[in-house]
């Protein structure tokens, strides 16, 4: 149970820096796939390098724990960054988005990185 522990919080961590990256630059398509279009060239361009380093950094600092503290407090950090997704779906449905995608991707989410957090509270 520790490898698929570690291994799934490594890979959402990484997900995470690779979420970040891409906001910050390709954001046209990154907001698309959010569930969210925005026009990276107008107003939402600085919205859109926040969530980038939002979620960058979440993944850094999730690597860092792991790394660093253990997993007990990489477990804690887990299922506080669950508030995340959970208000992504809700963004996404506010605005417009469709259900397929709040659901399917941010919800959907919300339970993997509250598994991943269950998973290294476990160890």
């Amino acid at each position: 149970m520790t490898v698929t522990a570690y291994t799934l919080a490594v890979l959402l961590d990484l997900f995470c820096v690779f979420l970040g990256y891409r906001f910050l630059f390709r954001p046209g398509p990154a907001a698309a796939g959010y569930g969210v279009p925005a026009d990276p060239r107008g107003d939402a361009r600085a919205y859109l390098s926040i969530k980038g380093l939002r979620d960058g950094t979440f993944g850094l600092l999730g690597l860092v724990l792991l790394a660093f503290a253990g997993a007990h407090a990489a477990a804690w950090s887990m299922a506080a960054v669950a508030l995340v997704p959970l208000g992504d779906t809700l963004i996404v449905l506010r605005n417009g988005g469709t259900k397929a995608v709040a659901f399917g991707i941010h919800f959907a989410t919300a339970l993997v990185v509250l598994l991943s957090a269950a998973l290294l509270f476990a160890l």
